[in-house]
């Protein structure tokens, strides 16, 4: 039986545009190189919103606004099953640092399937494309 994680991921709004990072190589092979939504594992005890926090800290030194729930989807890749919820999310501040990823961009929701995202990502980025912010 496969694992079941619950992870959250920070739609990051600013100018207009949505920021989207990209993984490394990454041991499973469905994931890397692909641009996703900064976050992750929702840790024991902590709410959705703690997490996200939380894990912005640790991969990017960026502290954030944790808004609305914006959408959450299940994707079963071959080894795991990923409960993804996402946030919409403001920025508190200007700098931040990529510790975890290898590369980001800032994007027009029109824009947003212009790169290849983790397959967790898709469903939720056919709806943010559709939004203007």
């Amino acid at each position: 039986m496969k694992k079941t994680l619950q992870v959250v991921g920070a739609i990051i709004v600013k100018y207009g545009r949505i920021l989207a990072v990209k993984r490394g190589e990454n041991k499973n092979k469905a994931v890397a190189f692909k641009y996703e939504f900064p976050g992750g594992k929702i840790e024991q005890g902590e709410t959705p919103e703690q997490a996200l926090k939380r894990e912005l800290l640790e991969e990017m030194n960026y502290n954030i606004d944790v808004g609305e729930e914006f959408m959450s989807v299940t994707y079963e890749y071959d080894d795991v099953i990923v409960n993804l919820h996402t946030y919409l999310c403001q920025p508190l501040s200007e700098n931040y640092c990529l510790n975890e990823h290898i590369d980001e961009k800032w994007l027009l929701p029109k824009d947003l399937m212009s790169i290849e995202w983790a397959p967790a990502d898709v469903e939720i980025i056919s709806n943010l494309s559709k939004k203007q912010f």
